[in-house]
């Protein structure tokens, strides 16, 4: 099985394992991910924040930024766009607020008029993942939008903390990689936080 095939297959079976996950679940896990975030000093002082809103089962990072809200928090989503080429930009957003839904069915917000925020201008970036590793390496949907964006980071004057959320059982012992694959820095789930910055050292 060639390496695009073999992704292919560990995506379809995550994605379906995730599916079976009842509400109850999925609400433990993201009430389990609120508490291991709100333990990291890195995620108390964060002001600016990307996220992601949950889809096909992903583990939901909503109840770890609205709880304890500090007032200048401010919150980003990502708005795709496909013209000129594909990419995907963070624009503010405040929960509550009217919400438009793209092409790929994933609700955006809807000033998107507001100005989007450079990536390299957040304090912490919330990537959702299909599959990861603990050395950082991450599957994602296949579409390439988030390594477009993470693309842009090199050579800029400062970085988010790039943080890859997912369920436990999504964890990988390890992953092949792709060329213009990018490893995270951190991995969050319900369970823990894995520092895979500290890994990198220790080797």
């Amino acid at each position: 099985m060639s390496q695009t095939d073999s992704r292919q297959a560990l995506r379809q079976q995550i994605r379906r394992q995730r599916r079976t996950l009842t509400r109850a679940q999925q609400r433990s896990a993201a009430l389990g991910l609120s508490r291991q975030l709100h333990q990291q000093l890195w995620f108390q002082r964060a002001r600016h924040i990307g996220l992601y809103l949950p889809m096909h089962g992903e583990i939901d990072p909503l109840p770890a930024l609205t709880r304890y809200w500090p007032a200048d928090r401010q919150l980003y989503l990502p708005v795709v766009t496909t013209r000129p080429e594909p990419a995907m930009r963070m624009h503010p957003w405040t929960p509550g607020e009217r919400m438009l839904t793209n092409s790929y069915g994933i609700a955006e917000p809807l000033s998107i008029h507001n100005q989007a925020r450079p990536l390299w201008a957040l304090d912490v970036l919330m990537i959702p993942l299909v599959a990861f590793d603990r050395e950082g390496n991450r599957l994602g949907m296949g579409g390439g939008f988030y390594d477009r964006l993470l693309a842009t980071l090199p050579g800029r004057p400062q970085q988010p903390l790039l943080v890859g959320i997912a369920h436990a059982f999504q964890e990988q012992p390890a992953l092949e990689t792709a060329a213009w694959d990018q490893a995270l820095e951190t991995i969050a789930t319900e369970y823990e936080v894995i520092d895979c910055r500290r890994r990198a050292r220790r080797q």
